[in-house]
């Protein structure tokens, strides 16, 4: 309960009405959408700063929220991008962490939606969706005190087939921008106009309520980086519980996602399911949201190669133990997961932004890189985690085989010399293919680690390619050295999260025994 002046004195705001049966429930789920990147990068959006481009700080945004909700009991705030909330959290004491934990989520005032980084709902929902997994899923959530119905049910609340129709006097529902009407209930002063934004409310929840099912609708009440200064929010929305439900009607209350999802679940409908998309979306006259699918595909496959990259690092980095100290996965993960937000592998962000991104990503697997050579190094040479502080075995990685570049393969090998190859599975099956890596010397022996030769096929490098390399190389800063003159190609065959080595050495020559002939049909001694 709150008080504030009214006629001289002080009325006090009942907010804490629940749900009440038999009346239309406006279920308000106050909210802020902030993008980890877009028109600027996650840090400046965090911090506020670039504000020429778009005045935003959602580090203003959780401060002005955990203090709205510190006066209220009754007041509810969904939250979503754990990158933004991650990065408040540390900045915090550990007098307001423990108390903002205990009073803040225990109470369910501040619900974050999805375990993760920005849209992992979404992700959840596909996943779901899918037969294969969704029994693991599900019981996965479960095991989390998510209720996966929670992920899905408020996708499914209108009647279909159904026709969305924008409403413009709907506004003040859903944004708190320059035109809209706030409540002067204050009769000292001009503007009076408690009943008519009261008959707003309730004319805007009738025309939903007349193409929703059950009584129960929810409005949303935030949008991209609002609630800065989140007073000006709940003060309005305070007001509207407290004199909508005086009026009666209709029911008003501050909610969240699970309590509407459990509302509507306990009314056991069969819910209608929409099972295609929306796209494309058009927020104007030829202004379709197709993009997603084709926009910056280099940073998609980036995100991808990386994705995967980062799993295996991640496996390896448990099987020898988490090191206090040195090199991780942490980056590269935390990097991954500010890209895959909807407007960073999407690529609908700013260039600066999308740079950032790729610089983030860059940075975590360099991290990575060093984290996978270090245990790999342990684990071939079955050594214990304490005796792997000094790795014996220096493991380079070729992560610019798509230009032919790895310098340790395309070196000769001595007489007596052999390369070592670490070929790493982190699928939970068998895996066999084939690899192909950069070489010159036309007479290489490949054997596994019982002693067999491998069959091996030489296929020459061709002049786009070497092109392609000398353009990239420069472009990396690498020095220019020798194209190598042919892609070795060999059969691998790798154990389910395990490895498999094998063994490249020069042969010795012997003309009438030995030839090795190119794919195109060359013989070469």
């Amino acid at each position: 309960m709150r008080f504030h002046i009214v006629n001289g004195g002080y009325v006090n705001y009942n907010t804490g009405g629940g749900v009440v049966p038999g009346k239309l429930n406006v279920h308000l789920v106050p909210h802020s959408h902030d993008d980890v990147g877009w028109l600027k990068t996650v840090d400046q959006y965090y911090v506020g700063s670039n504000n020429s481009i778009q005045g935003a700080c959602v580090e203003n945004v959780l401060d002005s929220v955990v203090e709205s909700l510190r006066r209220d009991s009754n007041r509810k705030f969904v939250f979503v991008e754990m990158a933004f909330f991650q990065r408040w959290w540390v900045e915090q004491s550990e007098e307001i962490q423990e108390q903002g934990g205990r009073d803040l989520t225990f109470l369910c005032k501040l619900t974050f939606l999805g375990p993760s980084l920005d849209l992992i709902l979404y992700t959840l929902q596909g996943l779901i969706t899918r037969t294969e997994q969704s029994a693991k899923v599900i019981k996965l959530l479960k095991l989390y005190g998510v209720d996966p119905r929670h992920l899905v049910l408020p996708l499914r609340f209108l009647p279909m087939p159904f026709l969305y129709i924008t409403a413009p006097h709907l506004v003040f529902i859903l944004k708190y921008f320059d035109n809209f009407v706030p409540v002067q209930d204050n009769p000292l002063l001009d503007d009076y106009n408690v009943e008519q934004r009261v008959n707003d409310f309730i004319n805007a929840a009738m025309t939903q309520a007349n193409v929703t099912r059950t009584n129960h609708i929810m409005w949303t009440m935030g949008d991209d980086f609002q609630y800065q200064y989140a007073e000006s929010w709940f003060k309005q929305m305070d007001k509207f519980i407290h004199y909508v439900n005086k009026d009666g009607r209709v029911n008003a209350l501050y909610s969240t996602p699970s309590i509407y999802t459990d509302v509507k679940n306990a009314a056991n409908e069969s819910w209608p399911l929409k099972t295609d998309d929306y796209f494309p979306y058009a927020d104007g006259d030829n202004s379709y949201w197709t993009g997603f699918f084709t926009s910056r595909p280099a940073l998609k496959r980036y995100v991808r190669q990386l994705s995967g990259y980062y799993l295996a690092a991640r496996q390896l980095e448990f099987l020898v133990g988490k090191k206090s100290t040195g090199p991780n996965t942490y980056r590269l993960g935390d990097a991954l997961g500010i890209a895959q937000h909807h407007d960073g592998v999407s690529g609908t962000a700013k260039q600066h932004t999308t740079n950032d991104y790729e610089k983030r990503l860059a940075i975590g697997a360099v991290e990575a890189e060093a984290t996978v050579s270090s245990a790999l190094s342990c684990l071939v040479s079955n050594k214990s985690t304490d005796q792997c502080e000094k790795p014996a075995l220096n493991f380079s990685q070729c992560q610019l085989l798509n230009i032919s570049y790895c310098p340790p393969t395309e070196e000769a090998i001595a007489n007596g010399k052999t390369l070592v190859m670490v070929v790493y599975n982190a699928l939970g099956w068998n895996r066999n293919d084939i690899i192909r890596i950069p070489v010159n010397d036309p007479n290489l022996v490949v054997s596994d680690s019982d002693g067999k030769h491998i069959k091996t096929q030489y296929v020459s490098m061709d002049n786009t390619t070497s092109n392609l390399r000398n353009f990239y190389l420069k472009a990396y800063g690498f020095p220019s050295i020798q194209v190598p003159r042919y892609w070795l190609h060999f059969q691998v065959s790798v154990p389910p999260l395990g490895w498999s080595t094998y063994f490249i050495a020069s042969a010795p020559w012997d003309r009438e025994k030995k030839k090795r002939t190119l794919c195109d049909g060359q013989p070469t001694e």
